[in-house]
């Protein structure tokens, strides 16, 4: 009987257990669980309780539509495309009341591009009551609003840069500017330029902030054999929390030697570098000078550091070749990469059939002369130098004549027709002569645009030197031509072109850190 009565009991706590307290929600009267101590279910909290009081849903951002940046507040503007992370951190930054609740998940809703309307959807997740957890997702529109931001406001204004930088070479020509301004849009260095200058031997580059003109000082130390020199001026000066405003010079010169110059080393320079002989060519500048030997084709480099330590002019520059034809040409047999040693017999071309006055020479040409070609070269012969380092020499075994590159004969107005172009930079032009008609200004137009043409000849010939910068495709040729002009053009036959695969497209290039400064 005990034994009976024992397993009764037993049996009915088991039932006991197996029961669990429910209680009907205050609401909707769906069955919960009562443990809890909710009288309402979760989704009528859901319904009745809003964890996301006090976030609004709708904000602005602000948007510079000339820089394309937007604000993030207080004062610093950041590059965000569409859609991506770093927007999406900015909207969600600018939230009031997100802090209170527990991120989850956001997201953009896609819109159309101009309708300056940015939405976004939201996931966070509030403790709606004790012990009772909601998760609830809403949308917020941003209104997108144009504005201009502090920097782009200083652009269109006088006297508001912070920083300068002024390059400057004393050379009777343009070619050295005209590359550095093809390296410079290669390597998108003028990106933070506010405007560019264009002065007497040279640019200024004006810019909003310090650094932004030390990362150019970096670029010309690294591109050519500079020297810098910085200054400063006092703009204002804050008395009560001593803050002072600045602006900043530097002062960049280049040195005054070009390719292809003729130039007389120093003695002991020479010396030093092992033992080239002291009258050379310069046939490289980059952050160092390289010297090239005609006779030996020997060469050696000099760097920019040691060069202004004892700075020294060239002795003949580009700008006084002289036109020699080819007679005879025996090569040496000497041999360092494309440079092939040969004795040439030249004679002036001013000379042809009035005397028979030849110059026999040894040159590094001989890969790429033969008889009957033209070159250009230095005349030294009954020449009469202002220079102390020419005077040290011993003239009577110096050459009279040094060839520096072959000559192509160009008749045809050929810059009309090219298939290639390069990207300008825009510059205000500083002229000193107030009237442009005049014949000063008309000499300068002529003069540069010799020079560019020259630059845009260099270009063709040397393969190496297109290497370094960018060359675009040009539109169209001119259906409408010359029967001269078409005989001209089979006279340039010989003359070196680009090959098409060289080109870029400027279309696919064109992006907004490769455009030209508007200055």
């Amino acid at each position: 009987m005990d034994h009976f009565d024992d397993g009764h009991q037993h049996d009915g706590q088991v039932q006991s257990y197996g029961q669990m307290a429910t209680v009907l929600c205050c609401e909707c009267g769906v069955p919960m669980d009562g443990s809890s101590g909710l009288v309402m279910c979760y989704d009528c909290i859901k319904l009745k309780v809003d964890i996301t009081e006090g976030i609004p849903r709708e904000a602005n951002v602000s948007f510079c539509r000339n820089c394309e940046r937007f604000l993030a507040p207080p004062q610093q503007w950041i590059k965000a495309q569409l859609e991506s992370r770093e927007l999406l951190a900015l909207c969600l930054r600018k939230l009031k009341g997100l802090n209170k609740v527990r991120l989850i998940d956001a997201s953009f809703i896609w819109t159309e591009p101009h309708s300056r309307r940015i939405r976004v959807k939201v996931t966070v997740q509030g403790e709606a009551m004790a012990n009772t957890i909601v998760q609830q997702t809403f949308e917020v529109e941003y209104v997108v609003i144009a504005m201009q931001c502090p920097d782009c406001a200083k652009s269109y204004t006088t006297n508001t840069w912070r920083a300068t930088v002024q390059i400057r070479q004393k050379v009777p020509h343009k070619r050295t500017f005209l590359y550095l301004e093809q390296l410079i849009l290669k390597h998108n260095a003028h990106v933070d330029t506010i405007s560019i200058q264009e002065s007497k031997d040279g640019l200024d580059f004006f810019y909003a902030q310090k650094n932004h003109a030390a990362k150019m000082l970096d670029f010309l130390t690294a591109v050519a054999p500079v020297k810098t020199r910085k200054s400063e001026e006092l703009v204002s000066q804050d008395t009560q929390s001593g803050n002072s405003q600045y602006k900043f010079s530097f002062s960049v010169e280049i040195a005054p030697i070009c390719r292809d110059d003729l130039v007389v080393l120093p003695k002991k320079l020479a010396h030093s570098m092992g033992n080239i002989p002291r009258l050379v060519l310069c046939s490289k500048i980059s952050n160092s000078i390289q010297f090239l030997d005609p006779n030996t084709l020997q060469h050696a480099d000099l760097p920019a550091a040691v060069y202004w330590r004892g700075a020294f002019p060239s002795l003949c520059d580009v700008t006084q070749l002289t036109e020699f034809i080819v007679l005879d040409v025996e090569p040496t047999g000497d041999i360092r990469g494309k440079r092939v040693g040969a004795d040439v017999t030249v004679c002036r071309a001013q000379d042809m059939g009035v005397n028979d006055h030849s110059f026999y020479v040894r040159t590094h040409l001989g890969g790429i002369l033969h008889p009957g070609d033209s070159v250009m070269g230095y005349y030294l012969a009954n020449s009469n130098f202002n220079s102390d380092l020419w005077d040290t020499l011993d003239t009577d075994n110096t050459p009279e004549v040094v060839l520096v590159k072959k000559h192509y004969a160009r008749k045809s107005k050929k810059g009309k027709y090219r298939k290639w172009k390069l990207k300008r930079m825009a510059r205000e032009h500083n002229d000193i002569v107030a009237n442009d008609d005049s014949r000063q200004a008309r000499q300068e137009q002529e003069r540069a645009e010799r020079d560019y043409e020259l630059f845009l000849q260099e270009l063709e010939e040397d393969e190496e030197l297109r290497q370094t910068i960018n060359l675009y495709k040009a539109g169209e040729e001119p259906v409408a031509r010359d029967a001269d002009e078409d005989e001209m053009d089979d006279e340039d036959e010989d003359a070196p072109e680009i090959a098409i695969n060289e080109l870029l497209d400027e279309l696919d290039d064109m992006t907004l850190d490769d455009q030209p400064v508007d200055a």
